[in-house]
């Protein structure tokens, strides 16, 4: 079974005030953008050397249904999630973690 992830303060706190954001606009929307984050979450600890590359040495994973990405790094074997970025963002404003 893969090893869970280490999520880094800044991902966690995007993760957590993105679904603040849902949940006061649609509490459904809310619960399908945590499933989808933590499904895209499980695909990388699963296949974590398989998923596009994204800016700074980082990779990624889009969601389906909203404009966000999960990205990550390997450290050794550990995943660790850096962003769970908007996608309308700067890109790569998460690279300093």
């Amino acid at each position: 079974m893969p090893e869970e992830p280490e999520f880094l303060d800044e991902a966690r706190e995007e993760f957590e005030d993105a679904v603040e954001w849902y949940k006061g606009r649609n509490p459904r929307a809310a619960a399908a953008f945590v499933a989808e984050v933590r499904a895209a979450v499980a695909r990388i600890c699963e296949m974590p050397h398989t998923c596009s590359a994204d800016v700074a040495g980082a990779q990624r994973v889009l969601l389906q249904r909203f404009p966000y990405k999960v990205v990550y790094r390997m450290s050794g074997d550990r995943v660790v999630i850096v962003a769970v970025a908007h996608q309308k963002r700067v890109p790569g404003y998460w690279r300093h973690r």
